[in-house]
């Protein structure tokens, strides 16, 4: 039988699914509309659809550190119940691993087979929606590497290992002593997790951050009262002051709240005899930048007693 657009799009109406997850079922079913659904119901495909729309800013970040190679991945859920299910931490706890496999390629990690499964992680993800009811959803990876040296991680509110609220990973680049390097790494994964540097050195601050806090640096100056080639030249003064809150290199050490983290870093080089570089970090908050839809909890009842 023909299947027309009409049809697929009819489909898509009664079933919230993709236009191409309608097509197929048509086809799989000769155009029965109705056998079409339910073979959509049992793939969990309609289901699925109709919860994806809705804001999925809790969940977990997870991190998997396999020698000189390491992956962060953020998986989202609808609610913390979700989170503090272990089959979801299983779950993100695999895709942690299946992205270092992948390098982090995000694209490539949804189409890679889930374990043992005749399934793709795609494809598990979308069982998953279906199963536990509630959206769900991959948003973001991130791969780090290194020849020489270490990587590791820090997980804060751990719910279990490797997985929590805020992960962080860092690649230091260096011949010196493994074991000296990881505890180095492990203070400075947890200081980056205090803390959220914009970048590791002032050259790899983005210009346009550079760029807008010196022209809002230069009107309060302005506003004040100062001249404007006066502001200009108060305002390199202040910039510094900026660098020291969000260059990493620049700021603080958290652990001591004296030592600048350039100064520690360059200390414990001179003690081990090699140069200690931090190559990369990545940092992951949960929800971080998601647009939480503020609901009451009498009202959350409501909506998954109606679905």
């Amino acid at each position: 039988m023909s299947i027309t657009a009409q049809m697929v799009k009819e489909l898509r109406i009664k079933s919230s699914a993709g236009m191409m997850d309608c097509k197929k079922a048509l086809s799989e079913n000769n155009g029965d509309m109705d056998a079409a659904i339910d073979w959509l119901r049992k793939k969990g495909l309609a289901t699925a659809s109709k919860k994806s729309s809705r804001v999925a800013s809790e969940g977990l970040i997870g991190i998997c550190i396999e020698d000189n190679l390491g992956s962060i991945v953020e998986v989202n859920s609808e609610t913390d119940f979700v989170a503090r299910n272990t089959e979801f931490q299983e779950f993100v706890s695999s895709v942690a691993k299946i992205s270092l496999n992948n390098k982090g390629n995000f694209d490539n990690i949804l189409k890679s087979k889930y374990l043992d499964f005749d399934k793709s992680v795609q494809e598990v993800l979308t069982d998953k929606i279906a199963k536990i009811g509630e959206n769900m959803s991959l948003r973001r990876t991130e791969f780090l590497s290194v020849s020489k040296g270490i990587i590791t991680g820090y997980i804060h509110n751990s719910v279990n290992e490797n997985l929590g609220k805020i992960g962080v990973l860092i690649s230091l680049e260096s011949n010196a002593d493994k074991s000296a390097l990881k505890k180095l790494g492990k203070e400075l994964a947890m200081h980056i997790a205090a803390t959220s540097p914009s970048s590791i050195s002032v050259d790899d601050l983005s210009p346009d951050i550079v760029e807008r806090e010196r022209s809002v640096l230069i009107e309060q100056a302005i506003s004040s009262g100062k001249p404007e080639e006066i502001a200009k030249k108060m305002v390199e003064g202040r910039l510094k002051k900026f660098y020291s809150e969000v260059v990493l290199l620049e700021q603080t050490f958290v652990l001591d709240g004296e030592t600048k983290v350039i100064d520690a870093i360059n200390k414990l080089s001179k003690e081990l005899g090699s140069d200690i570089k931090i190559k990369n970090f990545a940092r992951f908050n949960l929800g971080e930048g998601i647009e939480k839809d503020e609901k009451s909890f009498a009202d959350e009842v409501a909506e998954q007693l109606s679905n």
